[in-house]
C-alpha cells in the first residue's frame, strides 16, 4: 500500500517536472536564447521599438546602449525591430545601425497585451514587477532614460504616468 502510494506521488511529480520543461518559451532573442516572462522579474526591464527607415531611431540607438551599460545590473534594455525583421536582414541592419543591446525577435505586444506604437521611437518602461510604468514616444537621450528611472524607483506610483507621457493602450 505504501509503495504503491510513493509510486502515485512519483508519476505525479515527474508529470509536472515534465509539463513544466517542455513548455513553450514567451520569447526569443536574436542570438538564440530563450525564456519566460518571469526571467524578468526583478529587473528594471526597458523595451525599445526601432526601424532602419526611422532616423531619430537609429540616432538614439547610442544613448541606449551607453544606458544600459552604466545600469545593466538593475535594468535590461531591449531592442525590438518594429518591421520583425529576422535572420539576416536583421543581423544587417544592427550591425549597420549599431544596436548593440539585446535584440528581441518575439514582439512586446505579444508579451505584454500592449496595441504596436502608432509612431517610433517607442521605449516602454517596466517596473522590477512587469507593469508598465512609462510610454515615451521620440527619441531618448542617456540623460533622459536616467532621469526617468530615477524619478520612477523614487515615486510612490499611483497608476499615472510620472513624465505625463503617453498612456499605453492596453488589449
Amino acid at each position: 500500500m505504501y509503495f504503491s502510494k510513493l509510486m502515485i506521488k512519483s508519476f505525479l511529480l515527474l508529470g509536472i517536472v515534465l509539463f513544466y520543461s517542455c513548455s513553450e518559451p514567451d520569447y526569443k532573442f536574436l542570438d538564440g536564447r530563450k525564456g519566460n516572462l518571469e526571467d524578468f522579474n526583478g529587473k528594471w526591464l526597458v523595451i525599445n521599438y526601432w526601424a532602419d527607415w526611422c532616423p531619430p531611431c537609429i540616432k538614439e540607438m547610442p544613448e541606449l546602449t551607453s544606458f544600459y551599460n552604466a545600469n545593466e545590473h538593475e535594468v535590461l534594455v531591449l531592442a525590438h525591430n518594429f518591421d520583425q525583421l529576422e535572420g539576416e536582414e536583421l543581423i544587417e541592419q544592427i550591425l549597420r545601425f549599431k544596436v548593440n543591446i539585446p535584440s528581441l525577435l518575439t514582439d512586446p505586444k505579444e508579451l505584454f497585451g500592449w496595441a504596436s506604437p502608432e509612431s517610433l521611437p517607442a521605449t516602454y518602461f517596466l517596473d522590477p514587477k512587469g507593469k508598465v510604468r512609462e510610454a515615451l514616444i521620440g527619441p531618448q537621450t542617456q540623460e533622459s532614460l536616467e532621469g526617468i528611472l530615477k524619478k520612477l524607483k523614487n515615486s510612490k506610483y499611483q497608476g499615472k504616468n510620472i513624465s505625463g507621457s503617453t498612456e499605453i493602450p492596453l488589449r
